[in-house]
């Protein structure tokens, strides 16, 4: 008997491209860019805005090991809880192509569309909220996307987390989306800066560490993998002119880069208690 049409019997060797955000698709930390606009909305004061600043320089120049990236997120988590959910959607969708824009790596983006032409599933994994992960995934056109999920109680963020996308947890959702969907991960591809992410790249055939920091560098290399070096961010809308890759070239990026605020250190949180 003929399997339904769409079902993953009938799809062999899918294949999808799976994609960190944080120093892979856009040069900067997402905790830490929407200091400005939450300050400027009384979310967080002025010191705590400083703080935010110099952390994102430290950032920038030092790179995003684990204990690095989970200290300046556990340092903003704890302003975050209490906060309006809609208040933040708000702030977000006012300002993240301001924002967010000139921090997009202009060869992320050209290799997503790259990847989109060759017909396969762009999927962005982030630890990031799925609040605003899924809005800006459909904006894309990206296939699909799995972010965290934080748990709401009368419209605030309680500070306790339901699936923290992060490290280990990326691998468990690319296996279920492969089952899902039916991909094949000896074909699949995956793209990140960071040696939280070791899990997600083994579970592929294609990994590629992108910026990395020291210690995916050094697997990389062990493992032959291939390393990506971006360099180039940039103004996309004035650099790309076609509908659908300026589409893609503003979104791409801004999938974590709000939400990192909220959900990052409020799963460390949790995980300590």
């Amino acid at each position: 008997m003929a399997e339904p049409s769409g079902s993953p019997a009938t799809l062999p060797n899918r294949v999808a491209a799976f994609f960190d955000l944080d120093k892979t698709i856009i040069a900067s930390s997402s905790a830490l860019a929407f200091s400005k606009p939450m300050l400027r909305h009384g979310l967080i004061s002025r010191r705590a805005a400083l703080k935010s600043a110099y952390a994102q320089l430290v950032f920038s120049l030092s790179g995003a090991d684990e204990d690095r990236t989970e200290r300046m997120r556990a340092e903003i988590s704890a302003l975050c809880a209490g906060w309006d959910v809609e208040q933040v959607r708000a702030i977000v969708n006012e300002t993240l192509h301001d924002i967010v824009d000139p921090l997009v790596y202009a060869e992320a983006a050209e290799l997503i569309a790259s990847h989109q032409a060759r017909g396969h599933d762009v999927i962005v994994l982030s630890a990031a909220g799925e609040e605003v992960v899924h809005p800006i995934a459909g904006m894309l056109g990206v296939t699909h996307s799995v972010a965290t999920r934080m748990e709401v109680v009368d419209g605030r963020y309680s500070g306790e987390v339901d699936f923290y996308c992060y490290g280990a947890e990326k691998a468990v959702a690319a296996k279920e989306l492969a089952s899902d969907r039916g991909y094949d991960l000896s074909a699949c591809y995956a793209y990140s800066d960071s040696s939280t992410d070791i899990p997600l790249l083994e579970t592929v055939g294609n990994p590629h560490a992108v910026n990395p920091d020291r210690t995916l560098r050094r697997l990389a290399v062990e493992q032959g993998w291939p390393i990506l070096t971006f360099t180039n961010p940039v103004s996309l809308r004035s650099r790309i002119t076609a509908p659908s890759a300026a589409v893609l070239a503003f979104g791409v990026g801004i999938g974590a880069v709000a939400a990192g605020m909220t959900w990052y250190g409020l799963a460390r949180r949790r995980r300590d208690k």
